[in-house]
């Protein structure tokens, strides 16, 4: 068996509280309740765990990870391990006093998400009144108190139209680098498949505009960009692999592989309140199924791209063939290609606009 690398990040899922209902959140449908959340020793010794494992980075998430009140201390003793600190936020309740509390901690870069260009589209989107003024603001302060700043756009059909006023946005408010992110399809995002899906069409115009924008921003703004799977030729190497560059720990210790790990049924994941990390990462039979190569099945065993796109995605594999270990079906070679096309085409084409939104939320501290 190939060497098990070190992971290069940890995503810390602090928690799946959240003031947003987004309907695309890649949280599971099931979210985990506040009384099952690690703790802030537990989080401390996590933390440690991943940088005595390798680990460089660590990127704090949710839900919203500033409804905890020991985010920064949990900063501060990530800075402590020698990891690079990145916040991941809605940014609704980041404040100018909060801001500043996790500066004098030690925290090192902050991504912003935004659900659209414009108030009215934003707030529907993410089900929050006043959401994207107050993002607004809260990334102008991110910039102000000399942080860099990532700007996250996940679109979809109800937004893309809204690509370049997005790109714009994020010039604006001094944000070094955009990430378009197009929707997943597995949890909220696949019981909204039908009112998300955009078209062929669409997907075009949209690899134009960020192709024209590359170059009209060029030296300004780093633009991040993978066509959505749906209409791919080849899969994307998901999370970089399976158990090859990340390992996730969700709100109640739970080690993961990629954050949609858990939809995959019949897949047991260990927790740090049983394992250490270092155990869980090289010997637990999560992350060992589809590591590397030796699992994949043909056509993926004896394609050239088998060790660039490590097989594709397991969590996409499972939502729509049942089965983890075939070949995802964002490959233009796997038999359940052409109606994962077909599925997209008529769901494009729904004219759906209405969303079943992400529930159990969270206003804040």
């Amino acid at each position: 068996m190939t060497a098990i690398e070190p992971p290069m990040a940890l995503l810390a899922e602090l928690t799946h509280r959240c003031p947003l209902q987004c309907p695309y959140c890649s949280n599971p449908l099931h979210l985990e309740r506040p009384a099952g959340e690690l703790n802030t020793a537990e989080w401390l010794r996590v933390i440690r765990q991943a940088a005595e494992i390798g680990c460089m980075q660590v990127h704090f998430s949710g839900g919203e990870p500033l409804v905890r009140p020991d985010v920064e201390k949990l900063v501060a003793g990530a800075v402590e391990a020698g990891l690079y600190t990145n916040l991941i936020t809605s940014a609704v309740t980041l404040d100018r006093e909060r801001l500043q509390s996790l500066v004098d901690a030690g925290l090192e870069h902050v991504q912003v998400s935004f659900q659209d260009s414009t108030p009215p589209g934003g707030d529907r989107i993410a089900g929050y009144r006043n959401a994207h003024a107050k993002k607004i603001s809260a990334a102008q302060r991110v910039r102000e108190a000399g942080l860099p700043l990532t700007a996250n756009f996940v679109v979809h059909r109800q937004n893309l139209h809204h690509l370049e006023d997005m790109l714009e946005l994020a010039v604006s408010i001094g944000a070094r680098r955009a990430e378009i992110a197009n929707v997943q399809y597995y949890g909220w995002a696949l019981r909204n498949r039908a009112a998300l899906m955009p078209s062929r069409a669409q997907i075009d115009e949209m690899s134009g505009t960020v192709a024209a924008a590359r170059e009209k921003y060029q030296g300004v703004l780093v633009i991040d960009y993978v066509v959505p799977d749906y209409y791919a030729q080849y899969p994307k190497p998901c999370m970089g692999g399976w158990g090859r560059r990340f390992i996730n720990v969700s709100p109640s210790g739970k080690v993961l592989p990629c954050h949609a790990a858990e939809t995959i049924a019949g897949l047991f994941f260990d927790s740090v309140r049983d394992r250490s990390l270092e155990d869980i990462w090289s010997s637990s039979d999560a992350f060992n199924r589809f590591r590397g190569t030796a699992w994949m099945p043909e056509p993926c065993k004896s394609c050239a791209r088998r060790e660039i796109d490590w097989g594709g995605c397991r969590c996409q594999a499972f939502a729509v063939t049942g089965d983890a270990a075939s070949t995802d079906p964002a490959c233009s070679l796997s038999a359940a290609h052409e109606n994962l096309v077909a599925a997209a085409t008529q769901e494009a084409g729904a004219f759906l606009d209405d969303f079943v939104y992400r529930r159990f939320r969270s206003s804040g501290r």
